[in-house]
């Protein structure tokens, strides 16, 4: 099991979007517990951060320590063009 810890810049992303999407990525964010067993996962290269999740039109940047099993949450931004 993993620790999922939130950054204050990804909790002021998640608040700013509608509740609905709040609570649906939330839900995706909290199944990251189950780290690496978890779909729709993908290790960035030459990134900031060192995974995404993808939950429909929105990208969950993170990044997973799996010694520690600490799951650090960086980011939450809609896809699009400038999303990575």
């Amino acid at each position: 099991m993993n620790a999922i810890n939130w950054t204050p810049k990804a909790i002021k992303q998640l608040r700013k979007l509608d509740k609905p999407v709040q609570r649906e990525l939330y839900g995706a964010v909290s199944d990251l517990a189950n780290m690496p067993d978890c779909r729709n996962i993908k290790s960035l290269v030459n990134h900031t951060y060192g995974y995404r999740l993808r939950v429909g039109n929105y990208r969950i940047l993170f990044d997973w320590d799996n010694k520690i099993r600490v799951i650090a949450i960086q980011e939450v931004k809609k896809r699009d063009e400038r999303t990575y």
